[in-house]
This record gives structure tokens, sequence and C-alpha cells, in this order.
């Protein structure tokens, strides 16, 4: 089996061969063309294996028609009245509960060893984990329409318009984008994808089911309001309710940016660190 230190040396001496030839100098990449270029490498892998799309698919539908109708009638009277209070809430738990499958490719990569090969790039570092995470994006995006037309399929109607949809949707976006980032420090950290996935459940799960997304909050016992008041999700879900209601408060949205700058502040140097340091 080749070497770490084997495959650097091969990717040095082949970089130094290609610096040798005659003509001009390639002009060096940038950070924004050298993310792009893993982000299309994300997506390129789902080609080949589409069956990574089953989770951005299949999940959205079963947990809106899921809860729709488990919960509906017991709790608003009928689905109809209740898919308006959940359609935002069931939004957020599907883009977010799939934002762990970031961490479990990562993981994959570095296994593989291929992360070895792309350290020894002459590229800007945090390409490879920011490419990976805008591959992403493109995974939650789908995710998220395909919640919102079968909601508009099951009586949803957004008082905000379609400009409420589209503002709700990107700011979904940047949110997982951000806590994506939490994933990406994991599969540095644990040995094996199982490993990263048992711990992202077990802080997904009290994130998404202790918060607003199925009732209100003013139903719960005091212990448990103050952890949905705080929880980052109800935060998420509140901001989307308003925005797709045309109602959204400016101090819930400042909430919400607090939360995404502070996970990739916290959460992206120590990714990095991890990286740099991962032999």
């Amino acid at each position: 089996m080749t070497s770490t230190t084997d495959r650097t040396a091969d990717t040095a001496t082949a970089v130094a061969d290609v610096l040798k030839m005659p003509g001009p100098r390639p002009a060096r990449p940038t950070a924004w063309s050298t993310s792009l270029s893993f982000g299309w490498r994300a997506l390129l892998k789902i080609k080949h294996v589409p069956e990574q799309l089953f989770d951005v698919t299949m999940f959205p539908i079963m947990f809106t028609l899921m809860f729709t109708y488990l919960f509906g009638g017991a709790l608003a009277g009928s689905t109809s009245a209740y898919v308006q209070f959940l359609l935002p809430g069931i939004l957020v738990q599907t883009v977010v509960m799939i934002t762990m499958y970031t961490g479990l490719t990562l993981n994959k990569d570095i296994e593989k060893g291929v992360f070895d090969r792309f350290r020894s790039l002459p590229i800007w570092r945090p390409s490879p984990l920011v490419g990976a995470l805008l591959g992403d994006v493109v995974r939650y995006t789908i995710a998220s329409i395909i919640v919102l037309i079968l909601g508009l399929v099951l009586g949803f109607r957004p008082d905000g318009g379609l400009v409420g949809v589209v503002a709700s949707i990107g700011l979904l976006l940047l949110f997982s984008f951000s806590l994506s980032w939490i994933w990406t420090m994991f599969a540095m950290l644990m040995r094996t994808e199982q490993a990263v996935m048992g711990v992202s459940m077990f802080i997904l799960f009290p994130l998404t089911f202790a918060s607003n997304i199925f009732v209100d909050p003013a139903t719960m016992p005091g212990w448990l309001q103050a952890f949905v008041g705080v929880n980052p999700i109800s935060k998420l879900v509140t901001s989307i309710r308003g925005l797709m209601a045309g109602t959204v408060e400016m101090a819930d949205l400042a909430v919400v940016f607090g939360w995404c700058a502070g996970f990739v502040v916290i959460f992206g140097p120590l990714t990095m660190r991890l990286y740099n340091r991962k032999s």
C-alpha cells in the first residue's frame, strides 16, 4: 500500500514537472474557483451514485405526510389547518436533519486517503471542505423545493408570497451551511461513518423535536419552554414562519444570523485545525 508520504512526493513531482513545461505559467487558482471545483466534484458523486439523493427526495415526502396526517387532526382539528403551522417547521427539520450527511461523506473521503492528496495541492487549504459544503447546498435546495411543492398540494398558502418563500429558503440554506461545519469537525474527530452518524443524531434529535416545529411551546412545561426558547432551531423556525406569513421580526432574524456566524467562526477554525493535523 502506498504511504501518505509517497503519495505526497508523487504529487509534488507531478507539479514540478508541470511547472517546467514551456509556455506561460497558468494563473494560480483562486479560493472561489477551487471551492467551486470541489463543489462540482460533490455533485458528480451524486451523478454516479444517484442513491445519495434518497435522503433529499423520500425523507422530505415521508416527514411531511407522516406528521401532517399523524398530528393534524389531534392538534388543529384538520390537516389543512395544521399544515399552515407545520410546513415551515417540517421544512426546517427535513433540511437540518440531512446536514449530517456532509460529515459522513467527508469521513469516507478521509478514510480512503483522498484528502491526503487534496492537502498536497497548491490550492486554498479550506477548498475541499468549503466545496463539499457548497455541493450539499444543492441537495438542501432540492429537499426544500420538494417540501414546498408537497405543502402547496396539501393546502399550504404562504401569505408572504413568493418573496417570503424565497427569503425563507435562502435563510434556511445559510443556516444549514453554517451548521454543517459542526459535522465536518466530527468527520475529522471520528474514526468511522457510524460514529459520525451516531453523534450527529444524538445532537440533532433533541434540537429538532424539543422545539416549536410541531406544537406551540406554550403547551410545554416551564423547564422545556426554557430550552425551546434558546434552541437555535426554534429561532430559525420562528423566522421562517414570519417570512412566509409576511410578519417576520427583525430581532428574530438577527438572532438566526448570530447563530450562523457563531457556527462558522467557532467550528470553521476548529475543523481546519483538525484538517491540517490529520495524518
